[in-house]
């Protein structure tokens, strides 16, 4: 009603476009003005020339009008079986280039769902399905209890670790295999689990050993490339850098270190929704599990 007499000019003009009497256009402005306590449009001339007040209220308007547009038409996309959000949880081994990847082809569909990462490690993917913080959780390793009747799971692959140091670490020129006795001489740098309530899982410390505790897996190998510590990280991640020499591969006295990484959804009987069913059907697809174990960007 606005834009339409501010564009004819007039109160006259825009009732005939309008299809209503001149002065029900005027009593509804009228209204609109009694509700701000201002002025919208001048009317000491002929012509209806909106004043500063009324200019900012067409502007801010036209942008309400072309919200309440897209949300009018995600509702009814939603209404096709669309979820209006998809929260994932993605562990820390896993390779972002690989997630943003496949953010990047999901959101080329077009769908009305906004997606939500969240970045998790160890029990925190399981828990965050399990306390309802997260629809679809990735890179869920086998230390980590599956929670609650309604998540279901399917495997990614074999994720290999590898045992590494800073060259100028002191552990780099030790005889090999190292002994664990060693190993406890030194630092370890650990992933803290990011499990909400509970001491959730520990890998790898020996009791009494020094331990600095990082967020993510990335955190860790910056940790230990710069000579703070040592610690099993996934081959995959640690591969450019032992390529380059900024890390050193140790052999340990130990059991081979490795985990089958998973990914789980909640779902309570009734058929996935299409935003994580797209998601589900393309982690079925091998390549996409290659890729999310091994495809690592470094800058």
């Amino acid at each position: 009603m606005l834009q339409t007499i501010a564009a004819t000019g007039s109160f006259a003009a825009a009732a005939r476009e309008l299809g209503v009497v001149p002065s029900a256009l005027t009593y509804r402005v009228r209204q609109m003005e009694d509700a701000l306590d201002v002025l919208l449009f001048d009317r000491s001339s002929r012509q209806a020339r909106p004043t500063a007040a009324g200019k900012e209220l067409l502007t801010e308007g036209t942008k309400l009008l072309e919200e309440m547009e897209a949300i009018a038409n995600r509702v009814r996309r939603v209404a096709t079986g669309w979820e209006a959000e998809l929260t994932i949880a993605v562990d820390t081994v896993i390779a972002r280039a690989a997630i943003m990847e496949l953010c990047e082809a999901f959101l080329a569909e077009d769908p009305p769902t906004r997606l939500r990462l969240r970045d998790e490690a160890l029990s925190g993917t399981t828990a965050a399905l399990d306390n309802g913080f997260a629809d679809l959780a990735i890179g869920v390793p086998e230390v980590a209890i599956m929670l609650g009747r309604d998540l279901h799971h399917q495997p990614i692959g074999i994720l290999p670790f590898v045992f590494v140091v800073a060259p100028h670490h002191p552990l780099a020129q030790a005889a090999e295999p190292i002994a664990p006795a060693d190993i406890a001489r030194y630092r370890i740098i650990t992933v803290a689990d990011s499990i909400p309530r509970g001491e959730g899982v520990t890998i790898g410390v020996a009791r009494g050993q020094d331990v600095m505790t990082v967020a993510s897996m990335q955190a860790k190998l910056d940790a230990q490339m710069r000579g703070l510590g040592a610690g099993f990280v996934p081959e995959p991640m640690a591969r450019p850098f032992l390529e380059t020499g900024r890390l050193v591969a140790k052999q340990v006295a130990q059991p081979e270190r490795k985990t089958l990484a998973r990914y789980a959804w909640r779902q309570s009987g009734r058929k996935p929704g299409r935003a994580l069913q797209w998601w589900l059907d393309k982690l079925a697809l091998p390549a996409t599990r290659e890729a999310l174990l091994t495809r690592h960007r470094t800058v």
